[in-house]
């Protein structure tokens, strides 16, 4: 096996891993935290959130090697392929770059800061005006981001049938 085939395989591994993570949420994660009362829930999603942020090395291993991968892949294999196997090589980058981990960067970690940001102990603090700010797009993007990775883990596994 050569290492752009090697490095393909392991993107399509890490691109899975990741969107298996995102899914869980989607599908098991919040609908099991939706029931509870405001503070509840905003403090489920703190703890969670606080875990992946700052004590899950394998996670981060996972996240940022899904997109190490991935580009060294699409570099090492878009000279070798043609037709469709380099159409769908290139629509699976761009699909994980900017489907997946942008929405990622740009809304999902930033509403995650800020529900970190809120102190629920604290007096005055509307708790229910944070949820609503928070739990409805954050599930949105959330799906979006479901559904792209699964396009993206298709398209690479096509990519690898071709081989």
């Amino acid at each position: 096996m050569s290492i752009a085939v090697g490095l393909l395989i392991g993107a399509t591994l890490l691109c899975a891993l990741s969107t298996g993570l995102v899914y869980a949420f989607a599908t098991v994660v919040m609908p099991g935290i939706h029931p509870l009362p405001d503070r509840d829930f905003l403090r489920a999603f703190q703890v969670m959130d606080r875990i992946i942020q700052n004590q899950a090395p394998l996670f981060v291993l996972v996240w940022a090697g899904a997109i190490v991968l991935l580009i060294a892949a699409v570099f090492l294999n878009v000279r070798t392929l043609d037709g469709l196997p380099k159409l769908l090589l290139l629509m699976a980058a761009g699909l994980y770059f900017i489907g997946f981990q942008l929405p990622t960067f740009v809304v999902n970690v930033p509403l995650n800061n800020r529900l970190q940001a809120i102190d629920l102990e604290a007096e005055g603090v509307d708790l229910s005006s944070a949820r609503a700010a928070f739990e409805p797009r954050w599930i949105f993007w959330n799906a979006f981001r479901t559904v792209v990775g699964t396009l993206t883990t298709l398209a690479l596994l096509m990519v690898l049938y071709t081989l």
